[in-house]
């Protein structure tokens, strides 16, 4: 696979800096969206819960075709996944910036790029989801949860709307995925293996649903860990 170009959100760390410099390489002109430096790509400095940073990012893809938009940005509630979490004490602050985050950046910045993702050949849309937003999945973070069911709305709200235009829209809901933090985490858990998945299998995805012909569009696709909690 080859790509003209492509734009990663939440581009310096994270599974979003592993999305990145995989895809590097097989693009032509990668954009890497993200409050921090990236080291990968052509760094666009903007914060995506804003509407500036938005513009900042569509501003970034100019009249070219966008072959790819990848959404691989969130956050999450303070003391979020540990037991020191509490919805009682979160304050609103927080709740706000992870659905701004999450859920709202997603949806606006899918807006402001449909013209260049309109232009290109063969043209898709990836968010990265989570375990957290599907039915009876025992998360206690509210926020994070509530924005990761919102994101699986989007899609398949978008699945409808951008059907004439033949765009796919996919989002990922992978459980623990293998970077350095999270490894870092389980193993002060006493947790390994199989509890995360590698970041490796995550990319094999990514590259599946980006190799697709337009006549085909995966609109969810589920990841628990083989040793992890199930969706």
């Amino acid at each position: 696979m080859q790509f003209n170009t492509i734009l990663v959100a939440g581009a310096s760390r994270g599974i979003g800096l592993a999305v990145a410099e995989h895809l590097a390489p097989k693009t032509n002109r990668l954009l890497s969206v993200s409050r921090t430096t990236s080291p990968v790509g052509e760094w666009v400095p903007a914060d995506l819960s804003s509407l500036s940073g938005v513009e900042i990012a569509a501003k970034s893809v100019g009249n070219e075709p966008l072959d790819a938009l990848l959404y691989m940005g969130g956050t999450w509630e303070t003391n979020a996944f540990t037991s020191h979490y509490s919805f009682e004490k979160c304050s609103d602050e927080d709740i706000a910036q992870v659905i701004a985050v999450n859920l709202v950046a997603p949806i606006r910045l899918v807006k402001a790029l449909l013209p260049a993702l309109k232009r290109s050949s063969n043209p898709k849309i990836i968010f990265m989801g989570s375990l957290s937003g599907r039915d009876n999945f025992p998360a206690r973070e509210v926020a994070n949860t509530a924005s990761k069911f919102g994101l699986r709305g989007v899609v398949h709200s978008l699945r409808e709307e951008l059907r004439p235009h033949e765009i796919g829209v996919t989002v990922i809901n992978p459980g623990n995925v293998g970077t350095a933090e999270v490894l870092a985490d389980l193993a002060a858990g006493g947790l390994v293996g199989g509890n995360a998945i590698p970041l490796c299998d995550l990319l094999c995805i990514i590259d599946c649903i980006l190799s697709l012909s337009r006549a085909t569009c995966i609109k969810e696709i589920d990841v628990p860990a083989m040793l992890g909690k199930g969706a």
